[in-house]
């Protein structure tokens, strides 16, 4: 049965309802730790408080950012294994990703530590809040190896099934902070260690919470073993993750370029460093809450958008584009009116405690943000590229709006002074927004395009009855043997080869019946199922990660589950081995062949010039690795992996004669 088919039929506004605000809420909740920090911190300690925060701010980004480059990687891992049936090895995961999260922690702790004042003054300190920075930054890095931890167990609660809980958690934590705040500054009168002090609270808290659903999770089980970090399974996660730490670190990147030019620039002007630094932290506080609405409604469509994407669905995917614009420029514009039309009220809220402060920060509010709204689409096109797995597109594209700002803040802070720096913002905004506008009527009319004759195609409801009688016509009955799993590189042959060794042992024979299974029992277009394979895209860690993808990808691991379930057969491509790896009964095998040989077979085989044979034997085996580690966290081809590697230049019927012999053997083990 298919889970997912209702991602496909019910309305576009209720699906989108339905997922985006949770994830709207729990952005909200994970930035009002820091932002309740800057409310009571201004209101209680004042504006070189804020700035204190701001400096610190940072420096726990960049642990934010392990954490959810991990927990983004190990969640992508859990889905995709899930969705193999393959829930018993998910411990392997989950316990690699909690470990390494605990060490990084641990070194980046003790780095920060040993650093001292060296750092802060880096990261944009002055003076006059070195020491209020020092006192904060101490007591919040006592949490930092455990906050790195509850991220990463965030994201792994989440792809377990149980998003609520994660909400949960992460809400309890907040509620302290809100509360503990104000009793630390103004009851306990503990100045800015005591806002730190309800911070650390309010993570253990959350922490607490999230490591009691490990002792009874829904799909996995974890011993001590599963603690004991496996290197391939880290490295699959890393690779999943990855394009979530570029995110983070780049926030880092500006925020530090900032602080330091704010300190530079603030101090040749009437307003000094601090009054600067302490109002560009409001900014960004009340930017960083815009826009954790925007991000929230992309990424609540994402599941959506990628299902109906990989479905061929595109008046539906249009639709859903169309949806989530819309409702962030009528949630976003409210804001942005907000900010424009009451200032001050903003800025206020934050502390009061000084005229210049109020009068910098109220009209650098209204620069900072005055483009708001395009810069809240830019992000949503840049997520929903992402669920499409344009990864190719979508990185290049936030990591140029990364680049233009600094390089714009650097360039205008010198030529008219610290106003420069956030005239910056508006002028990147504009400039990026208009780029991704071209990019997005460019990817749309792309894939309109190449999926206009399904399209053509009248739509026909198949129930599930008839689901699964296509599936039987496919899958052939056969009988209980030695299941042959067969990865190639392009140019060798292994289709016909698998073909042969079939042949002989009187067995069913696999290849593109896979993807013809995977698209019916999905709902998914063939073409698209087939295209993850040899998309240019693959070389991208975040193409997989793409829900789209992980749909097609989950898919064929069920149909190749589905199809060895039947007996006795030779399966080619995939992944299968990996796939059907735990199975007693099964020979992985690996045909390879040298350059020259793969090329000139591929001319024989399709008539193509020499330069083509060539780029096309490159392409095809490049997108196979890169398939193959994603799915296994092995690498493609490594001889570790397989029982038989047999080099495919003795012809078709020597590998064929090489198999059957080693098969043979096997059987009387």
């Amino acid at each position: 049965m298919n889970e997912s088919a209702y991602l496909g039929t019910e309305k576009i506004s209720k699906l989108l309802l339905k997922f985006a605000l949770p994830s709207i809420f729990g952005l909200i909740i994970q930035s009002l730790y820091n932002i309740v920090d800057q409310i009571f911190v201004g209101q209680g300690i004042g504006y070189l408080g804020n700035a204190a925060t701001g400096i610190i701010f940072p420096l726990v980004m960049i642990g934010l950012g392990f954490g959810v480059f991990l927990g983004d990687g190990v969640a992508s891992t859990i889905s995709m294994a899930l969705g193999r049936g393959e829930g018993r090895n998910v411990d392997k995961a989950v316990g690699t990703s909690i470990t390494v999260s605990l060490l990084v922690g641990i070194v980046f702790t003790t780095i920060y530590y040993l650093s001292g004042d060296e750092l802060l003054f880096l990261v944009g300190a002055t003076d006059a809040n070195l020491a209020m920075t020092r006192t904060y930054g101490f007591v919040i890095f006592l949490m930092m190896p455990l906050y790195i931890v509850q991220t990463t167990m965030s994201g792994i609660i989440r792809a377990d099934g149980s998003p609520n809980y994660a909400m949960v958690g992460m809400l309890v934590g907040a509620v302290f902070n809100i509360i503990g705040d104000p009793v630390a500054i103004f009851v306990l009168d503990l100045g800015i260690a005591g806002a730190a002090y309800a911070t650390i609270i309010g993570q253990f808290l959350s922490f607490l919470i999230y490591a009691f659903y490990f002792v009874k999770p829904k799909n996995f089980k974890l011993t001590r073993v599963s603690f004991i970090p496996k290197f391939n399974v880290l490295r699959r996660i890393v690779a999943l993750g990855f394009s979530s730490l570029l995110t983070q670190l780049a926030v880092v990147v500006v925020t530090v370029v900032n602080n330091i030019l704010l300190v530079n620039y603030g101090a040749m002007s009437v307003y000094g460093s601090d009054v600067a630094l302490a109002a560009f932290v409001v900014i960004m506080k009340l930017f960083q809450i815009v826009l954790c609405v925007a991000i929230g409604i992309a990424a609540g469509g994402q599941p959506i958008v990628g299902y109906n994407f990989g479905a061929k669905k595109f008046d539906r995917v249009e639709k859903l584009l169309k949806t989530m614009l819309l409702w962030t420029v009528i949630s976003c514009g409210i804001c942005w009116a907000a900010f424009q039309i009451f200032p001050t009220f903003f800025v206020e809220l934050f502390g009061s405690d000084n005229e210049n402060y109020i009068r910098f920060a109220t009209q650098c509010l209204r620069i900072y943000l005055l483009f708001l709204v395009p810069a809240c689409l830019v992000k949503v096109c840049a997520i929903f590229l992402q669920s499409i797995g344009a990864a190719k597109i979508a990185a290049p594209l936030a990591v140029f709006r990364d680049i233009l700002l600094i390089a714009l803040s650097i360039v205008l802070a010198r030529g008219i002074g610290i106003d420069g720096i956030f005239y910056a913002a508006p002028i990147t905004d504009v400039i990026t927004a208009v780029i991704t506008l071209f990019v997005m009527i460019g990817v749309i009319k792309s894939f309109v395009a190449k999926g206009e004759e399904e399209l053509k195609e009248k739509s026909v409801s198949i129930s599930e009855d008839e689901r699964e009688k296509m599936i039987s016509n496919i899958i052939k009955p056969s009988k209980e043997g030695v299941i042959i799993a067969i990865s190639r590189e392009h140019g060798t042959a292994g289709k016909r080869i698998g073909e042969e060794v079939a042949k002989r042992l009187n067995v069913p024979f696999y290849c593109t019946e896979i993807m013809e299974i995977a698209s019916i029992d999905s709902g998914m277009s063939h073409s698209y199922i087939k295209d993850i394979n040899t998309n240019e895209n693959t070389s991208y860690g975040g193409y997989y990660s793409a829900s789209a993808v992980q749909y097609a990808m989950t898919a064929q691991a069920k149909a190749i589950n589905k199809i060895a379930d039947s007996g006795s057969c030779v399966l080619v491509g995939r992944a299968c081995d990996y796939v059907l790896k735990e199975r007693k009964n099964l020979v992985k095998v690996f045909i390879h062949a040298p350059f020259d040989y793969k090329v000139n077979k591929v001319m024989e085989m399709y008539h193509d010039e020499k330069e083509k044979a060539e780029m096309f034997v490159k392409r095809s085996d490049n997108a196979r690795a890169s398939y193959y580690k994603s799915v296994s966290g092995h690498e493609w081809g490594d001889s570790e992996q397989y029982d038989i590697s047999v080099n495919a230049n003795i012809g078709i019927e020597g590998v064929a004669n090489v198999i059957c012999s080693y098969i043979d053997n096997f059987k009387k083990v």
